[in-house]
């Protein structure tokens, strides 16, 4: 006997707004599937085909499906009708204040980067670089967790780092941080990191837990030092040149929509990063709480180094306004 499957109305009559969806945005991230970003994103997708009335769809590719993130990035530039979740130490490359935002221990907390991106001084910055470079960032509220360090051997002090090969971010900002801090950094795409761990290519990695989670990392390391040397806080950016293409109306409810979600994303991030560090600890890594302010003291040469005290001064006395 021939089962028949009934779908509501208002599903049937998305899905066949969907087919015929006037506009299109492909969102990519080089975290896994389990991640609360990517779930937080999947949420996002249901909730602009329905504001939207499926005008507007949103696929999701995680795992870097799409590439590297630097190639992303390239065809977000050249009009592709792509996004992208993006910390600004990359974005520092086409406009080069954004870089202060992903600075080590420039926050004590996650939650004080809304203060920094209600400012004009940042929003200024945003459109400088939707200018100058053709990405629109849209907002800045994902917060991925609080970036350690994932070592083969303990670490309690910067000297302990010394020669270990740290697998980091592609970008000025943080290679700096990763040599300032001891180590010596190490840039791959995030998508190699458990290969390169397990060949010995690398001997360490820096991330967040629940990154590091969802790529198994607690299969091919041993320790973590909780440095929290960056809040990892990230946006997401796509094309100038697509989203200018949107009517007014759906570019309200895709900003909206996606701001919502990274604020549900950071939340949920906070909430699971105990749960996670216990089931890494079950799994037999071993957690050491060090002395922040021994590396703190470390990295001030990058804020030197890169010019970012004068972005540092303006931002301070911006929301001290």
């Amino acid at each position: 006997m021939k089962t028949t499957l009934t779908l509501p109305v208002a599903a049937l009559a998305l899905a066949g707004n969907l087919a015929h969806a006037d506009y299109e945005l492909n969102l990519s991230t080089a975290l896994s599937g389990q991640d609360p970003i990517v779930k937080a994103m999947e949420e996002a997708k249901h909730e602009i085909e329905e504001r939207s009335e499926g005008e507007l769809r949103l696929n999701v590719f995680p795992n870097s499906q799409l590439g590297s993130d630097e190639d992303v990035v390239e065809q977000i530039r050249s009009g592709a009708n792509i996004a992208i979740l993006i910390d600004a130490g990359r974005l520092s490359e086409y406009q080069p204040e954004l870089g202060i935002l992903a600075a080590p221990y420039l926050v004590e907390d996650h939650t004080q980067y809304e203060a920094i991106t209600d400012t004009d001084l940042y929003r200024g910055w945003v459109e400088d670089l939707a200018d100058n470079s053709g990405l629109r960032l849209l907002n800045y509220n994902w917060f991925q967790g609080s970036r350690e360090m994932l070592t083969q051997t303990p670490i309690e002090t910067p000297e302990d780092l010394q020669g270990v090969r740290t697998r980091t971010i592609n970008s000025p900002v943080w290679l700096k941080t990763i040599e300032a801090m001891g180590a010596t950094p190490a840039p791959l795409p995030w998508s190699e990191v458990y290969s390169a761990l397990q060949l010995g290519s690398i001997d360490a990695a820096e991330a967040q837990l629940t990154g590091a989670d969802g790529q198994r990392l607690q299969e091919v390391i041993d320790h973590v030092a909780l440095t929290h040397h960056i809040q990892l806080m990230t946006g997401i950016a796509t094309s100038e040149q697509w989203f200018q293409s949107l009517p007014d109306e759906l570019r309200t409810i895709l900003d909206e929509e996606l701001k919502e979600a990274g604020n549900e994303a950071s939340q949920a991030t906070v909430d699971a990063q105990d749960a996670v560090r216990e089931k890494m600890e079950q799994e037999g890594v071993t957690f050491t709480e060090v002395d922040t302010s021994l590396f703190r003291e470390r990295v001030d040469t990058v804020y030197e180094e890169l010019g970012y005290d004068e972005y540092r001064d303006q931002l301070v006395s911006e929301i001290g306004d």
